[in-house]
């Protein structure tokens, strides 16, 4: 069981380098290349460098939210049943 959970352990690490290194080229760096050079090809326009951590921020504060709500909704219901 150890063997694996390393395994998802270097699994994640390695997505989350991965990510913040192509988000910080992406932002840093690209601005200052030209725009018709062939490595704009592969990131998406500049908007979205701002709008998807936006959107994913908001998407995980609603979760939480609801996940908290649902936990303390939960929790009275048990406190009367007692």
């Amino acid at each position: 069981m150890e063997l694996a959970d390393r395994a998802v352990g270097f699994i994640l690490a390695s997505i989350s380098v991965t990510v913040f290194t192509y988000y910080s080229f992406w932002v840093i760096v690209l601005p200052f290349v030209d725009s018709d050079h062939f490595v704009h090809s592969y990131f998406l326009p500049q908007e979205y460098a701002i709008l998807l951590p936006v959107y994913a921020g908001v998407s995980l504060i609603c979760f939480l939210s609801v996940f908290i709500g649902y936990v303390m909704l939960k929790s009275n219901s048990k406190k009367k049943k007692a």
